[in-house]
């Protein structure tokens, strides 16, 4: 049970097209390739990787083609997809209200990359952004957020990593039904919880390669979906002791900094990186530790690094 300190940054990206995103993304690469399948580096995955983009997010394919020509590589458009990627669990738990989303992030924080970004793809979003420009939470200027925790099953099928499928919601969906229709109709590629808030609705769900889209009892979700964990994954992740914590506090951005909701398991690899606290109807999120917050907003956006400890 270490603590770690750690460095996280607020980016202005705006299209992707004037290099603010190039400087950003050119020094990931070396661990982005190493997330890469060895398919996904063959010619073969690559075209199915593309193919599988086109087919389900064809209106992002000029952000992928504009971002993947600035890394100038031959596997950045594939990487970009997140169609080819091992797979990784988290931790996480989180809980959705109607204009509201409060979530902790779990994971190893020197693998999460810390960026809380402000970009205008198709349309103004701010998120916690990964693996270049996907995203781990976020909302949009339309009042809609969303946000991920790992599903808590060892499975794994063709589809996308789960950041990808986030920013895609947020960059092309305006309510919660809509993009509840949309992520159905979409291949995820490990068990994962989706928590998605709008003005007037919250709505859990749980999707995978090996389920369809499924309503969760609750706007709630930890690391599991609609079967408990074994044991010894429960006795390692308390994911049913943390999904009846944030059911019995509801919206309580002091109890999310407290055990068991906030995570002390860094060596491990879940210990608690960060909370959120989204509003989107406001266009307003905060983001916190134990020993500060961090507000950002659509209207105030301040680029600068931060070194908080989790």
């Amino acid at each position: 049970m270490t603590r770690r300190r750690k460095t996280f940054r607020a980016l202005e990206t705006g299209d992707g097209s004037d290099g603010r995103w190039a400087a950003y993304a050119q020094p990931l690469w070396p661990l982005a390739e190493a997330w890469l399948t060895e398919e996904g580096k063959t010619e073969a995955g690559a075209q199915d990787a593309r193919k599988l983009f086109e087919q389900h997010m064809p209106e992002l394919v000029p952000v992928l083609d504009r971002l993947a020509a600035q890394l100038d590589r031959p596997e950045a458009t594939t990487f970009l997809t997140l169609a080819a990627l091992r797979p990784f669990f988290s931790g996480c738990t989180q809980i959705g209200s109607e204009g509201e989303l409060l979530r902790n992030y779990d994971f190893a924080p020197d693998d999460c990359e810390g960026t809380i970004v402000r970009s205008h793809f198709l349309r103004p979003v701010i998120g916690m952004q990964e693996a270049a420009w996907g995203l781990l939470d976020g909302m949009n200027d339309a009042g809609l957020a969303v946000s991920l925790t790992f599903g808590g099953r060892f499975v794994h099928g063709p589809g996308f990593a789960i950041p990808i499928v986030l920013r895609y919601l947020l960059e092309t969906c305006t309510t919660v039904g809509e993009a509840v229709a949309r992520l159905g109709s979409l291949p995820i590629a490990i068990p994962q919880n989706v928590t998605l808030v709008d003005a007037t609705r919250s709505r859990t769900v749980f999707v995978g390669p090996d389920i369809p889209l499924t309503e969760a009892p609750d706007t709630c979700a930890a690391n599991h979906q609609h079967l408990p964990v074994p044991e010894d994954q429960e006795r390692f992740s308390r994911t049913q002791e943390r999904l009846t914590a944030i059911r019995a506090a509801g919206r309580d951005m002091a109890v999310m900094l407290k055990p068991p909701l906030y995570q002390l398991a860094y060596d491990e690899g879940l210990g608690t990186v960060y909370t959120a606290h989204y509003r989107p109807t406001e266009g307003q999120v905060t983001y916190a530790w134990p020993d500060t917050t961090w507000s950002q907003s659509f209207t105030t956006f301040t680029p600068s690094p931060r070194a908080p400890e989790p």
